[in-house]
């Protein structure tokens, strides 16, 4: 027979089983049992400062592995902090699993003390969540979630789990196999939708790859690689796929829509073929729709049917996991077949070289975000990890470091959620020890976990934190500027200084107001071995170009084709 364990000891063994060896959380009175059974233990535990810090290191520490990212809280407001996290992770495709507790199971739906409906809160933002009310069904449930979050389209599952099942016994036998007869992704092209796009790419004289998340989701930037090469396409990638296909390659566009290149913008304006790869054609990368690659026929490659014809109505839909469909077309295409489309490349060419991604160079002593950018990017050579907050620096990030390999790239695209990347970057750092992690911020989102700082100093975490600080909510701001008449309503900041609040939680802080000093400050924060919190004093009133106003097409962008 086999060995009869607690319900809280039956997750600490079923987390071993999954191959789990970190998990960040936060505790309470609804998940001490489970923290009673962890001490000891050899999986390592981080204590964040909030529960929603907890969920976004788990996210980072899954974007930058491509592992299961494993967070813990307790009921009610611990488990309702963790809900923009999860958010955060269903709206990106990010693999989690949220550990929640919960009241007595007699208590439940009682209103009792620190009780909140988990599963009812997070059915709409998770890919699955459970309610476990028999501790026979533990392991189950827990070979379940790993199994759902990391296959298909990946995205977050929530286990919630009440304490009286937590100290509850049975015996532990944790599943080899798992099969669940309504679930079931497709993994493979079906090999007549595959005919239909080579007979498509075959036919193409103007040819354009969207490169989408769900290439570094499925790590399919080797076959997108490949594939783009095979038939000569120019790529865009969007903001979660960037290093999904290396912007050191003369085929990269850059990034496409609302903050994108010119180029790529232009080149699916008048594309006559769209190729997306793990793109969910999301409003900030389509503008107004219908003038969205008017001229073209589009092939979609995505493992979630769902997503296909959503947003954008496609030619030739394949349902498969990216890696496997573009080896699929990259085996059976006919080179001899493939039109001559020098052309185009060299129109393209001719867009970035009127077009290329700028700022204004030549203000004296007064710091450019942008630059700030290219000179991390050039220092660390383009293989740090960058996490970004969200807004202006998100975008600066995005337009400026060149991003060569995937799962370097960390930043909130479909919640757009303030207060993600410092955090994010924490997990990042934990589970790659060895890389040089950086957090592009700005002065209001760093603000929003700010308190993580006290994790970092906990475990001697050495992250560097870049404050692009221009004293207000920059991209509101910029809108504001644009749009409102300058009426600048509620987003002006008055910030603490940046270097006490980090000294006063044992953090090196330095602070930078002159371009001068950028590149020897840079090199400074990147020698350190300890976590530095570096505030620089940009242009205040910069703006993120090129810019396609809401609701126009993306080749309609101001502040990039004067």
């Amino acid at each position: 027979m086999a060995k009869k364990l607690k319900g809280s000891e039956i997750l600490i063994e079923s987390l071993k089983k999954e191959g789990v060896d970190t998990i960040f959380g936060y505790p309470g009175g609804s998940v001490i049992p489970f923290f009673d059974s962890l001490y000891g233990e050899s999986i390592n535990f981080y204590l964040t400062r909030h529960e929603q810090g907890a969920v976004h290191m788990a996210d980072g520490y899954a974007r930058s592995t491509g592992k299961v990212g494993v967070c813990v809280a307790t009921s009610g407001p611990g488990a309702t902090n963790f809900t923009t996290g999860i958010a955060t992770a269903y709206m990106d495709s990010i693999p989690l699993v949220a550990i929640t507790g919960q009241v007595k199971t007699s208590l439940i739906g009682n209103d009792a003390f620190q009780e909140a409906d988990v599963t009812g809160i997070t059915r709409s933002i998770s890919k699955h969540n459970y309610l476990v009310k028999d501790v026979k069904d533990l392991t189950q449930t827990i070979k379940e979630a790993f199994y759902l979050a990391s296959t298909g389209r990946p995205g977050p599952v929530v286990i919630d789990l009440p304490v009286d099942i937590q100290m509850q016994e049975t015996e532990f036998d944790y599943p080899q196999q798992i099969s669940l007869r309504s679930y079931n992704p497709t993994l493979f092209g079906h090999p007549g939708q595959i005919k239909k796009a080579l007979k498509t790419i075959y036919k193409a004289k103007k040819p354009v790859i969207i490169s989408g998340g769900g290439v570094i989701t499925s790590c399919a930037d080797k076959e997108t690689f490949n594939f783009a090469k095979k038939i000569k396409a120019p790529v865009a990638a969007t903001l979660m796929g960037l290093g999904g296909f290396p912007a050191k390659e003369e085929l990269f566009l850059g990034m496409p829509g609302m903050h994108g290149t010119v180029y790529a913008n232009m080149a699916i304006t008048e594309a006559d073929l769209l190729i997306s790869i793990g793109c969910r054609f999301d409003d900030r990368i389509t503008g107004k729709v219908k003038g969205f690659a008017p001229e073209a026929k589009i092939i979609h490659i995505d493992i979630d049917p769902t997503s296909i014809s959503k947003n954008i109505k496609v030619d030739v839909p394949i349902v498969g996991d990216a890696k496997n469909v573009l080896g699929q077309l990259t085996q059976e295409i006919d080179q001899n077949k493939l039109p001559k489309i020098s052309s185009w490349h060299k129109k393209i060419k001719g867009w970035q070289n009127k077009y290329p991604l700028t700022y204004d160079k030549g203000k004296k002593d007064r710091i450019m975000p942008q630059y700030i950018i290219e000179e991390i990017c050039r220092q660390t050579k383009g293989k740090a990890i960058i996490a970004t907050e969200v807004g202006q620096n998100q975008m600066w990030a995005a337009q400026f470091y060149k991003f060569n390999q995937p799962h370097h790239f960390l930043s909130s695209g479909g919640l757009g959620t303030m207060g993600y990347g410092f955090p994010a970057a924490i997990g990042a750092k934990v589970a790659n020890p060895k890389k040089e992690v950086v957090v592009i911020a700005g002065d209001g989102s760093f603000q929003m976990n700010i308190q993580e700082l006290a994790t970092l100093t906990t475990y001697g975490i050495a992250v560097k934190v870049v404050i692009l600080n221009n004293n207000c909510l920059g991209m509101v701001r910029q809108w504001q500027e644009i749009f409102y008449q300058r009426r600048y309503s509620a987003t002006p900041l008055k910030n603490p200084d940046f270097v006490k609040v980090a000294q006063g939680y044992g953090v090196k802080g330095i602070r930078v107001k002159k371009k001068t000093s950028v590149k020897k400050a840079i090199k400074e924060i990147l020698e350190s071995k300890e976590s530095v919190v570096a505030d620089f004093w940009i242009e205040e009133e910069e703006n993120v170009f090129p810019m396609v106003p809401a609701g126009e097409a993306i080749n309609r962008m101001i502040g990039g084709m004067a």
